[in-house]
């Protein structure tokens, strides 16, 4: 016997991308339900930084407050060590503070955190669990879809094994790797299908959380004569912590079965308790899918790219395609989006996917590329000097892994049909450095905005509703002609004039129109003679 249910948007996947689409969805004021083949519960934890810009993107969701409410421990160290094991020799150390003393920046109103997905999905579904827009559906396998043109049908079985056909007007894959929606659309993927095949073992132990002969870490990186062979990242700074264990294809059974002894070489001691609480293969692989979707089928997160967890840009990665793919979606159901307006999605996100994937088999490569370990385990003089070598050669290539605020906060949307370009050229878009721009395409710029009735307030929390249109410096040009095209076309546009010559600076000019998802899609110091074309370009029309 099978049921029918009627939505807007159906997702398939309830992890962290596919909730806060959800979540993103239903503060537009539109429904979905949200479909998860398991209970939701995580056994091994995937992920555990959540960036500064996804921190941005929760801001602007209400939700940053709950993610710096999770367990991590605010006084614990962050450091990457390098070391042969715990209890042994120290190799090297690159300093990075505590949560509580993590400096803020000029860039941005947020900081990057730590929280592990144990934590992160239990946050997110407590709030879907709370939003009546949202119909979240644990145990929930999707069977089959269809695209019918005017809508999507999709056909699921339920925890007691009965059938339901869910109908809306758009279906999102956000299933992972291994997409069932995407492999369903014939989307293939191109790129490095096999870095490595490892093992993430997830174990407690409070020892390793206390004063040790390392310190506290983030991260401890082990090297033996061959070079690095696993880390150990922390997910609670407390008791909690995952082992990753680099193998092949053939090897990683033995790796799990043997998952207590490569816990204990890490930490190099017996006296050091430990209990393994799970151990899980996975594939590391740097791939983006050949397409994005197409008709009212589309692909977020996990299931459109793939990429190596170093430097934490995964998850990070599809929270910018759920800050970009939201607000549109969310057009087209209100009338307001053009035809055009979804294609842009894969126009402007899948270029950030390839980036950040290579990005983050580059930090992997130079985590390989210290091969020359010769002597480092010797307890001679030139042992400690072999040490010192390494420890010098594994910190400087590998630097720049946790050092990519121009990733994060610098990405930009270059050639996108809904945005306007002025006719500038882009600075060069480097992975460290992040420099502010108000460049149609970019991320607009942060700056606090004094004298308003709220303290704390940044420009960036003007964003995130609706469009806004920037008004800047002492005497800025009206915006009542833009307005009365955005309201032809009901789109909402918010105006803000803003006299700080600071802020006027920063922009470059002295109009500003911001889309929903904090990304300048015009500027100019004069209105445009078409305002009705400036509006119908931007949303797809």
């Amino acid at each position: 016997m099978s049921s029918s249910t009627q939505t807007q948007v159906i997702i398939c996947g309830a992890g962290p991308i596919g909730m806060t689409l959800a979540l993103d969805l239903a503060r537009r004021g539109i429904r979905s339900t949200l479909i998860e083949r398991t209970d939701g519960r995580v056994e091994t934890p995937k992920l555990g930084l959540v960036g500064i810009r996804t921190m941005e993107i929760f801001r602007r969701m209400g939700l940053a407050d709950y993610v710096r409410d999770t367990e991590f421990r605010r006084d614990f160290g962050l450091s990457m060590v390098y070391c042969t094991t715990i209890a042994q020799h120290f190799l090297g150390r690159i300093d990075y503070p505590s949560l509580q003393d993590e400096p803020s920046i000029p860039d941005s109103p947020e900081t990057k955190w730590r929280c592990s997905q144990i934590f992160l999905n239990p946050m997110l579904q407590a709030r879907v669990e709370a939003e009546p827009l949202i119909d979240l559906r644990l145990n929930t396998s999707l069977d089959a879809f269809a695209d019918q043109g005017e809508g999507v049908s999709v056909t699921v079985t339920g925890p007691d094994g009965a059938q339901a056909v869910l109908t809306g007007a758009y279906l999102v894959g956000c299933d992972g790797a291994g997409s069932r929606v995407r492999r369903a659309l014939d989307i293939g993927m191109t790129g490095k299908q096999e870095l490595d095949h490892s093992v993430a073992v997830f174990f407690r132990s409070a020892a390793l959380g206390g004063e040790h002969k390392m310190g506290h870490a983030e991260r401890y990186y082990f090297l033996g004569e061959n070079g690095w062979w696993g880390n150990i990242s922390a997910m609670d700074g407390r008791e909690l912590w995952r082992l990753t264990v680099p193998s092949n294809k053939d090897g990683v059974d033995e790796v799990i079965r043997t998952a207590d002894a490569w816990v204990r070489k890490a930490l190099g001691t017996d006296e050091m308790p430990f209990e393994v609480i799970s151990a899980l293969p996975w594939r590391r692989t740097e791939l983006t899918a050949d397409s994005y979707g197409r008709g009212r089928v589309w692909l977020c997160g996990d299931s459109a790219h793939t990429m190596s967890p170093t430097g934490g840009l995964g998850m990070n990665t599809g929270m910018g395609d759920v800050e970009n793919l939201g607000w549109k979606l969310a057009a087209m159901l209100q009338g307001w989006g053009g035809p055009s307006l979804l294609d842009s999605y894969e126009v402007e996100r899948r270029p950030i996917a390839q980036r950040n994937s290579s990005a983050s088999t580059r930090n992997y490569s130079q985590l390989k590329s210290v091969k020359d370990c010769k002597g480092i385990l010797d307890e001679t003089p030139e042992g400690e000097a072999a040490r010192a070598r390494v420890g010098e050669t594994i910190t400087k290539a590998t630097e720049t892994e946790w050092e990519t605020l121009g990733i994060h906060l610098g990405y930009r949307y270059e050639g996108s049909p809904v945005i306007e370009p002025d006719g500038t050229e882009a600075d060069g878009d480097d992975w460290r450095w992040y420099r502010p721009s108000a460049r149609p395409g970019h991320r607009a710029p942060h700056a606090w905005i004094s004298g308003s009735a709220r303290e704390g307030l940044s420009t960036l929390d003007l964003f995130g509703e609706g469009f806004v249109l920037l008004r800047l410096g002492a005497t800025p040009p009206e915006g009542e002609a833009l307005a009365r095209a955005a309201r032809a076309r009901n789109l909402t546009l918010r105006s803000y004039w803003l006299s700080d010559p600071a802020i006027r600076s920063l922009n470059g000019a002295a109009l500003v129109l911001v889309r929903p998802d904090g990304h300048v899609a015009w500027r100019g110091d004069a209105l445009p003679d078409d305002c009705d074309a400036l509006i119908a370009r931007v949303t797809g029309a």
